[in-house]
């Protein structure tokens, strides 16, 4: 691999930590509205996944600095893809939330290699096992949207997990 190769693919792995790192703030974010909505039973559920999602925010905001760049900050608020009136609303809005995480851990897996590929792929496996028990059933391809039924274009790292800051969102 040239030297140029090499710069460019050092690149998109960066490109896709840093997704990923976008990604897993407004998952902590939107599991802090899943769990002011979530009914009882599945308030265990909602804690659980909130504390992996600020791990792994954690873990890749460490990798990010590693490879000397700034992490990408948290917004103050993020938009939400619907309203959160109620407990049925928070279960589909936090199987949205692991659905966008695992795609944008597909494209990390694509970007990278090595031990960075094989935690990026645990990460997509967890989030697509999240999916599941919040949904209820599985979709063919985790984090694979263009498989899903969905546009290619919503598979991007720019495009899939970035939320829309928003002063209007509430948690």
């Amino acid at each position: 691999m040239s030297d140029g190769t090499k710069d460019a693919a050092g690149k998109d792995e960066l490109t896709a930590l840093q997704a990923a790192l976008a990604a897993e703030h407004a998952a902590v974010y939107g599991y802090g509205v899943v769990g002011g909505r979530i009914g009882t039973a599945r308030q265990a559920q909602a804690r659980t996944a909130y504390d992996a999602h600020r791990a792994r925010r954690d873990a890749l905001a460490r990798e990010v600095g590693d490879l000397g760049a700034e992490p990408v900050a948290a917004s103050a608020a993020y938009a939400l893809p619907f309203a959160v009136p109620d407990s049925a609303a928070a279960v589909r809005l936090a199987a949205e939330l692991e659905d966008r995480v695992a795609g944008v851990y597909s494209d990390l897996v694509r970007a990278s290699d090595g031990a960075r590929r094989g935690a990026a792929a645990a990460a997509l496996r967890e989030a697509a096992v999240r999916a599941v028990r919040w949904r209820g059933e599985s979709v063919a391809f985790p984090g694979l949207a263009e498989r899903a039924g969905e546009t290619a274009a919503t598979a991007s790292p720019r495009s899939t997990p970035t939320p829309t800051p928003s002063a209007t969102a509430t948690a």
